[in-house]
């Protein structure tokens, strides 16, 4: 017979081990004594499906260490333990919280965001010093109305659950200093808001709000208030009351004008990007006189009014993707401009080469239009086309093909460019192509055609997601235009373009740097903005030793390496829009300059 069976030993041998491990807490005790000390218990990221009872009675139950017979020194005083004020139970499984939170009356801060809980316990209410509640990410409904028991609450975290409605009650806590109701499934919102008279922050973005309600002018203590992605057609004229307001986020909603606020004075930025604003008159702007960043980008306005001169104090204006034909002259008398946005305008009668030279230079140009009247009499001006030189019903203007060397074919929206445009060419030397507005999803085939002589190409707005090599052929080519398309990369054969000096990518849908780019050693303005790239390669760009100009504001930059302060060549870079932390704004502001010197105090000696 086999030792091992009369020894009597059956089963599993490692099965003692087994039941040990499976009897081990699923918190530790040295994070449960360390809590007693200091008040903190941190939990998250845990994997837990539940919170262990000793959680929810360690103010009540005596703790082990009280039962063996040692000698304590100070630190180990278990009778002097201080109760639980804050509990952190975030990125964890949890379904639901139990009813024994009420064990924890001191409690100020509960943190369970980023769990599974699809509601929270009416004992919530028992927490009555609680300062801040966390309980975003969730699958939350419905808010308890118990939450109005919670007098001492401060902070109401609620954003990414599927809210679709919420208590009357919540308008009882007055001392309410920030709301965040985003990301949930609210359709309206109940007048019992302006029953927060300390609130201090109100988020309301990406819901399916369609109105504000007028009690919300009772914030009188309402510094910024976000409603971006919502489905506003107007705001109410009661938000005038709200005269603490300091930040207004209007992006992504159906607005038609810009709302009139009288008595906000204290109104630093006002944004409304991606509306349907198309008239902007005089009234809009007169009680705005203390904005610093004005953001009408991807609207409809076709001219700006004079009265842009009354914002004294802006320091940013983004007018990007708008049907601008032309700039008022009296933005010259903005003293305090840093930043003025125009890609996507149709402006004629200035010259591309003053708008790629920045705000200041664009500025300058301005004021001389001031002391010279009559803009079309100044020297190398573009000529305004009118109906009286280019007929609308006429395919192509043939004097512009044989004497300014021109081929148009742009705002047709036109699926593809008719063969009768590239024949009108014959065998004229064509400089510059414009077939922009347009609705071409590819590079017309017939464009090679023009390889011999074609320097500027804008090929913008139209719906283009990849560049074919016909393109890559035309080597004189000094200027691309590929803004506003459906790109997502460039083709290696691209630096065959030698020659090629400025390249504009804006508004396309890049998540990297083109590495083409880096490849094309004459390159002097690159224009990358509103796309998704993550990070650039300093590296490369000093090599581009022509590079001045470099657009990388609003895409997805989690931080400048500070190697590209070495560019020396770049005399303006533009970063804003990006979520990375450092440069910070203010070293922003103060231009590239500022920025390059930045960056190279960063860089490891």
């Amino acid at each position: 017979m086999s030792r091992f069976k009369r020894g009597g030993i059956t089963g599993d041998p490692r099965a003692g081990f087994k039941d040990q491990k499976d009897k081990e807490p699923a918190v530790p005790q040295g994070l449960i004594k360390a809590a007693r000390k200091s008040g903190q218990l941190n939990l998250s990221g845990r994997g837990l499906s539940e919170v262990p009872a000793s959680v929810w009675r360690i103010n009540l139950d005596t703790p082990e260490e009280a039962h063996s017979n040692v000698q304590f020194d100070a630190s180990d005083r278990w009778w002097e333990q201080t109760d639980l004020t804050k509990l952190f139970l975030s990125s964890n499984k949890l379904p639901s919280l139990p009813e024994d939170l009420k064990l924890l009356p001191a409690l100020v801060v509960l943190d369970v965001h980023d769990n599974l809980l699809t509601e929270l316990p009416g004992a919530i209410g028992e927490l009555v010093n609680l300062q801040k509640l966390n309980v975003s990410h969730n699958n939350l409904r419905s808010l308890p109305p118990a939450l109005a028991q919670l007098q001492n609450l401060k902070s109401l975290l609620t954003q990414h659950n599927r809210l679709q409605e919420i208590p009357e009650a919540l308008g009882q806590l007055a001392g309410l200093e920030e709301l965040d109701l985003s990301n949930n499934s609210l359709q309206n919102i109940s007048g019992c808001l302006g029953g927060l008279t300390h609130l201090g922050q109100l988020n309301l973005s990406n819901n399916k709000l369609k109105a504000l309600p007028a009690e919300i002018s009772a914030l009188k203590c309402l510094r910024q208030l976000d409603c971006t992605s919502n489905l506003l057609e107007d705001v109410p004229t009661s938000l005038s009351g709200m005269n603490s307001l300091e930040q207004l986020y209007l992006k992504l909603n159906k607005l038609t004008f810009l709302p009139e606020l009288p008595n906000c004075k204290r109104l630093k930025e006002l944004h409304v990007g991606n509306n349907q604003i198309n008239t902007l008159g005089p009234q809009h702007l007169s009680h705005l006189g203390g904005l610093s960043i004005l953001d009408l980008r991807d609207n409809k306005l076709k001219t700006l009014p004079e009265e842009i001169a009354l914002l004294k104090g802006l320091e940013r204006l983004d007018l990007t993707n708008n049907d601008l034909g032309s700039l008022p002259s009296s933005l010259a008398n903005l003293q305090n401009l840093k930043s003025l946005q125009l890609e996507g305008n149709p402006l004629r009668g200035i010259r591309r080469d003053i708008l790629s030279k920045g705000t200041q230079e664009l500025l300058k140009y301005l004021r001389g239009r001031i002391q010279v009247p009559d803009p079309k009499s100044e020297q190398g001006a573009a000529p305004v086309v009118t109906a009286m030189t280019m007929p609308s019903d006429a395919l192509v203007n043939a004097h512009a093909i044989a004497t300014l060397k021109n081929l148009e074919y742009s705002d047709k929206q036109a699926p593809a460019i008719p063969d009768a445009v590239f024949n009108a060419v014959g065998s004229s030397p064509i400089t510059s192509v414009n077939f922009s507005k347009n609705q071409l999803t590819e590079v017309p085939l017939r464009i090679v055609e023009l390889k011999d002589s074609a320097c500027d190409v804008n090929l913008g707005f139209n719906k283009i997601p990849t560049i074919s090599l016909n393109l890559c052929m035309l080597l004189k080519l000094t200027h691309l235009d590929l803004r506003n398309n459906f790109l997502v990369s460039l083709p290696d054969e691209l630096e065959a373009l030698m020659r090629l000096q400025s390249i504009i990518l804006s508004f396309n849908r890049f998540k990297t740097f083109p590495d083409v780019l880096y490849r094309i050693p004459t390159l002097e303005t690159i224009l990358l903005s509103t796309n998704q790239i993550g990070s650039v390669d300093p590296l490369q760009l000093i090599k581009l030793n022509k590079l001045s100009t470099l657009d990388l504001q609003n895409n997805d930059l989690l931080q400048i390496p500070p190697a590209l302060g070495n560019c020396e060549s770049l005399r303006s870079l533009s970063l804003d829009g990006n979520p990375f932390r450092n440069p910070r704004a203010a070293i922003l502001a103060k231009g590239t300059a500022a920025i390059m010197e930045y960056l190279r105090s960063r860089i490891p000696t």
